[in-house]
């Protein structure tokens, strides 16, 4: 059954973590030099192509004890955190140019780009937690898709403008301590379970 709350608070915990990311720059700098539609389609279909197998690792982590798991979560949670607290902020790469502006062209730069730069990604190891501590593949689904796109989105459209007004140092910041909040939740579930 669909849990709107589980929903939004995976899509919060994703979207503010996705934020800062280099992929949210990446998108920034596609949607600025190609159609914004086609950049995001491509952008859209790998980020599902990712929520997917996340979600596939946090339904396998659901199969061992209760216990084990919400300590298993909980640490990757404070891992989580501490990387977002530590990571140097000049992650930026170089984004080949399609040589034209078709759908296929765009969208597969995108999509390409996606697929690889986030495969491992933080935000695709904390979908994998979420699944796993809520035991809801839909609704961690559909909130780490929606929050992931927003982030696409933001990026592709209004990359500039919100950097402009929201320091990302503040973001990072806020997305760490919502993940250092789940880890201790979970550290207590395993702790006290």
């Amino acid at each position: 059954m669909f849990s709107l709350t589980v929903a939004a608070v995976v899509f919060g915990v994703i979207f503010l973590a996705e934020l800062p990311d280099k992929t949210a720059l990446a998108g920034l700098m596609l949607g600025t030099r190609y159609r914004a539609s086609y950049v995001f389609a491509g952008v859209a279909a790998a980020f599902l192509v990712h929520v997917a197998l996340a979600i596939a690792a946090g339904s396998v982590l659901t199969l061992l004890p209760h216990r084990v798991v919400q300590g298993v979560v909980g640490v990757l949670f404070l891992v989580g955190a501490a990387v977002l607290l530590f990571k140097k902020d000049d992650e930026e790469e170089d984004v080949a140019k399609p040589a034209d502006q078709s759908f296929w062209k765009v969208s597969g730069a995108g999509f390409t780009m996606i697929l690889v730069a986030e495969f491992g990604d933080l935000t695709q190891i904390m979908t994998a937690n979420l699944a796993a501590r809520y035991d809801d593949p839909l609704s961690v689904g559909v909130g780490a898709v929606l929050g992931l796109w927003a982030v696409a989105g933001l990026g592709i459209l209004g990359g500039r403008t919100l950097m402009k007004h929201v320091p990302l140092k503040l973001i990072t910041k806020i997305a760490a301590c919502v993940m250092a909040l789940l880890a201790a939740f979970s550290l207590y579930e395993a702790l006290a379970g």
